[in-house]
């Protein structure tokens, strides 16, 4: 293979990965229990957290280390949905692409 087919290639895998990259962004996962909704996305960044009235009594009465706690595991449970269907989808994506053979795949 000579050089400008190996730089060819090397520009092709980058725009394949970007278009990869841009696809597993747009996955969203929403997690929800005891009264709190955790959306997350695909890049690991959290897009929304909604607390009812209900979730909040626990603060309002005194107790906040239970609805912190209750907080922090519906984002960890989010953010592991989002992470195994990123996973799910990365794989699928690229297979399709060709990359999975340049990446162990």
């Amino acid at each position: 293979m000579g050089m400008m087919d190996q730089v060819k290639q090397a520009m092709q895998m980058r725009k394949e990965t970007k278009r990869i990259q841009n696809e597993i962004e747009k996955i969203t996962c929403e997690y929800s229990n005891g009264g709190i909704t955790v959306v997350a996305r695909g890049d690991f960044t959290i897009v929304s957290i909604k607390v009812s009235e209900e979730a909040l009594q626990d603060v309002l009465a005194g107790k906040p280390q239970r609805y912190e706690t209750m907080l922090t595991n519906v984002v960890n449970s989010a953010l592991k949905l989002v992470k195994k269907q990123t996973q799910e989808e990365m794989t699928k994506l690229m297979q399709g692409s060709g990359l999975d053979g340049l990446m162990g795949g």
